[in-house]
């Protein structure tokens, strides 16, 4: 993302066009953009201030305020996913949000949960051949013939 202008160069554009100086002369003398200046001069008679805003997004989610929903809802169902969160968010709360959203909640508050396994391994034979682990072919088939 790009810089900010400096503080002392914004003051000299907007006391040029404070002085009379038309923006588009301004922002040739300068030589910054015009859309630029005319942005910096909007945002002065608005607000007063000649200061840069803030870039970037503000900190936080929009989950923060629904935290203690989301931790009830896997302590209530310790199996449930992520697609079933987001519908009961969207059912119960009104609230829309992606699945990487509510991934990302979870990552930053170290929250994880393991799926069980559906079947019990087999101890009767072994279930992955020992020649497949190894990256061989499984049969002589299986080898592509030029």
């Amino acid at each position: 993302m790009a810089r900010a202008y400096s503080h002392d160069l914004r003051v000299r554009v907007l006391d040029a066009v404070g002085a009379g100086l038309s923006r588009r002369a301004a922002a040739r003398r300068y030589r910054v953009g015009v859309a630029t200046v005319i942005r910096w001069a909007a945002h002065a008679t608005t607000t007063g201030e000649t200061r840069a805003q803030r870039q970037g997004r503000p900190p936080g989610s929009k989950l923060d305020v629904h935290e203690a929903f989301l931790l009830a809802l896997t302590e209530e169902k310790d199996d449930i996913t992520l697609a079933e969160m987001q519908e009961r968010l969207r059912a119960e709360r009104s609230v829309s949000v992606g699945l990487g959203t509510l991934w990302r909640f979870f990552a930053r508050r170290a929250v994880t949960w393991k799926k069980s396994q559906r079947t019990r391994p087999s101890r009767l034979v072994r279930t992955w051949p020992q020649r497949a682990r190894r990256g061989l072919p499984r049969s002589p088939t299986s080898i592509p013939s030029a």
